[in-house]
């Protein structure tokens, strides 16, 4: 007969696993987990360990400059060492090209405070108002 199975399987097929749309899902799922993790903290500072504060808000890095005070006192702008002499022209030259200037002091929790009111009083002698530090979160009720 034409239309008969031959061999008796019983005529049932047999449940199939499609990888591919698996592949997919589980390659779209990682990199939505990876741009969102990219996106939690996005600090152009050196890595420092950074003071704790209950009171911190989140900002908004987009289009400011992060300049870092390490704990042996040097400065960095972004992830850049400067000294002292390139951190005052790169101050003035990003005043007279930003038309919103934005800081972000981004110091070690080790670090001398007199080093952190340097780069205050040098960022304001240039002009600039919109100065931010960056902390960790620490919960209200922890003692330190």
């Amino acid at each position: 007969m034409a239309g008969s199975s031959s061999g008796g399987g019983g005529g049932k097929k047999k449940a199939r696993i499609e990888i591919i749309p698996l592949i997919d899902v589980i390659f779209f799922l990682l990199a939505t987990f990876i741009l969102f993790t990219l996106s939690l903290n996005k600090s152009n500072g050196l890595k420092v360990n950074l003071p704790k504060s209950e009171t911190g808000e989140t900002r908004d890095p987009a289009g400011a400059v992060t300049v870092t005070v390490t704990q042996e006192g040097t400065l960095a702008w972004d992830q850049d060492p400067v000294t002292l002499d390139e951190f005052l022209a790169r101050l003035q030259a990003y005043k007279s090209t930003e038309n919103n200037p934005k800081i972000l002091i981004n110091g070690d929790e080790n670090s001398y405070f007199s080093q952190a009111v340097y780069v205050f009083d040098e960022v304001r002698k240039a002009g600039i108002q919109k100065v931010l530090i960056e902390t960790k979160v620490r919960p209200a009720n922890s003692n330190g």
